[in-house]
């Protein structure tokens, strides 16, 4: 079975900088251990980064969402933590200016992989976007998302984005299940 992990924008910035949130911290040990059980088994495996440059403030994101995070170079772009470490040089890397990645869309339609499971942050914007790039690319894929490996500043929205992940027929994991 050929399988594929998205680590979703698992950065500083998102844990403990400009837009850190207390229950994303707790994801780092369970993300990483999925990382390290991906590496074991020989599957690949891939980053987004949310990435922003100085002008942040100009775009449509920086109007509506006034706090500037993971601008390139800065600490606050870097991944975060143990998921940091388990990073290897073989991991695959998608900077990406906007809540999807295009580039991770186009990996994916051109790498077929019986099952894709996504981890990260924030499950209500930008893992539930790049949940639905995979089930595009790839719809007949078993396309996955741990719900003890994802998050939201808000519960009621982390809860809304799983159940709209449910609907859209991606398999939300809930216990100890995991790809």
């Amino acid at each position: 079975m050929k399988r594929c992990l998205i680590v979703v924008d698992y950065q500083n910035d998102f844990v403990v900088g400009a837009l850190g949130f207390e229950s994303a911290a707790a994801l780092d040990g369970r993300i990483a251990a999925k990382i390290n059980a991906y590496h074991k088994r020989g599957d690949t495996v891939i980053f987004t980064l949310d990435t922003h440059g100085e002008d942040y403030g100009e775009t449509r994101e920086g109007r509506y969402l006034p706090v500037a995070h993971c601008i390139l170079g800065t600490p606050g772009h870097a991944l975060y933590g143990e998921t940091g470490a388990s990073r290897t040089y073989n991991d695959i890397c998608f900077s990406k200016p906007a809540f999807g990645s295009d580039e991770l869309y186009e990996y994916l339609k051109a790498n077929p992989f019986d099952a894709i499971e996504l981890a990260g942050v924030v499950s209500n914007i930008c893992v539930i976007s790049n949940a639905v790039l995979a089930k595009t690319a790839q719809p007949e894929a078993d396309i996955v998302v741990d719900a003890a490996c994802v998050a939201s500043n808000d519960e009621g929205l982390n809860r809304a984005a799983l159940d709209v992940m449910q609907s859209l027929q991606i398999e939300v994991l809930t216990g100890a299940a995991g790809v």
